[in-house]
């Protein structure tokens, strides 16, 4: 990528631009943690990211991904449990708590394999 400079006085400024995405979604729970973890723990990517116009879309991919991923190990601990719509009816107590569990299971797996990684 190759910068252009505008002289004003005797300074050159660089002609630095945001580029106009047509995405405006906002950003979910993982996409935000990423963006945090990067400015804190990853400072040069995080600038890199944002300089050449990809950081919106990596935050994205980041969320979607996480999210999938979670609903995912979730369904799958889950089956493997016999969590079903039949205990649901029968222990709702013993449902959420059961399903709470799995979720905190499946986030804490995913925020240490995508989100921090």
């Amino acid at each position: 990528m190759e910068l252009t400079y505008t002289k004003i006085g005797d300074y050159h400024y660089p002609d630095l631009y945001l580029s106009q995405t047509d995405d405006n979604r906002p950003l979910g729970k993982y996409g935000l943690l990423r963006k945090t973890y990067l400015k804190q723990h990853r400072p040069m990517m995080y600038d890199r990211l944002l300089l050449v116009g990809k950081l919106d879309a990596h935050l994205q991919e980041i969320d979607a991904l996480a999210a999938e991923q979670v609903d995912r190990i979730v369904a799958d601990l889950a089956a493997k449990e016999g969590v079903d719509e039949q205990l649901k009816a029968a222990a709702q107590l013993r449902w959420v708590g059961l399903m709470n569990s799995f979720r905190a299971a499946a986030e804490e797996q995913i925020l240490r394999e995508i989100v921090y990684a």
